[in-house]
């Protein structure tokens, strides 16, 4: 599986989630976590937020698909039931939310990934799926969904109400800082160069009072020197 702040290729990503992630929006794959794909850039096609210092995010829900019955999906409502009347992926996320609300089960488990720029896209880590509505966004009514940034679990694909007690609260890394890191190294690590299989790294970590919100605490490390410093921290 992936690992927090893991970067990786779109190809990667599908492989470890055993599914063509072909939509921005995967219900409970394999009948356990489910995945959201996102982007904060200004040309992303839905309007996803990250909120209190990294520590939520809002997702947006999706359109309809374009049809000839909907030819514009940006001035239709986001549906919540199939022409079928099963529900659509905005509508297993409502009811998963509103069922967390309603306290007769514990919140969904959702992996994010977050796509960065062409072909590169990085692993956000797990949530906690907390709260869904609909808001008017001067054109229709959209979807939102409320994430939790949460420690990953011992076991993220087992099933959903598993190890809700025991998970621990984190921040995210913010896009912008992400890319401003991204650049500034020159998408290699620090310590030699590689360009495969990198991470960004807290220099100094979040536990001991680094910051997430600023790329002077952030820097590129390959997976082995990434371990290398986590070993030596006490």
């Amino acid at each position: 599986m992936a690992a927090e702040n893991e970067i990786i290729s779109y190809f990667e990503m599908c492989r470890r989630e055993g599914s063509s992630l072909q939509r921005g929006m995967n219900f409970r794959i394999h009948g356990g976590h489910s995945v959201f794909l996102m982007s904060v850039q200004t040309n992303a096609p839905y309007q996803d937020a990250v909120l209190d210092d990294g520590a939520v995010l809002i997702y947006e829900g999706h359109d309809h698909s374009r049809t000839p019955e909907v030819p514009m999906p940006k001035l239709v409502d986001h549906p919540e039931f199939l022409p079928s009347g099963n529900l659509t992926e905005n509508g297993k996320f409502h009811r998963a939310a509103q069922a967390f609300k309603a306290g007769t089960k514990a919140p969904d488990l959702i992996r994010v990934y977050e796509k960065l720029r062409k072909g590169i896209w990085g692993y956000n880590g797990l949530f906690h799926l907390t709260d869904s509505w609909r808001e008017d966004d001067g054109n229709r009514e959209v979807f939102k969904f409320r994430l939790e940034a949460i420690e990953e679990l011992q076991d993220s694909s087992a099933p959903v109400d598993t190890e809700f007690k025991d998970s621990k609260h984190r921040r995210i890394i913010p896009t912008h800082v992400k890319l401003e890191v991204w650049k500034r190294d020159g998408g290699k690590c620090t310590m030699c160069g590689s360009t495969d299989e990198l991470h960004f790294d807290h220099i100094l970590p979040y536990s001991k009072g680094g910051t997430s919100l600023k790329a002077e605490n952030i820097q590129l490390l390959c997976a082995s020197h990434n371990l290398q410093k986590s070993d030596k921290i006490e």
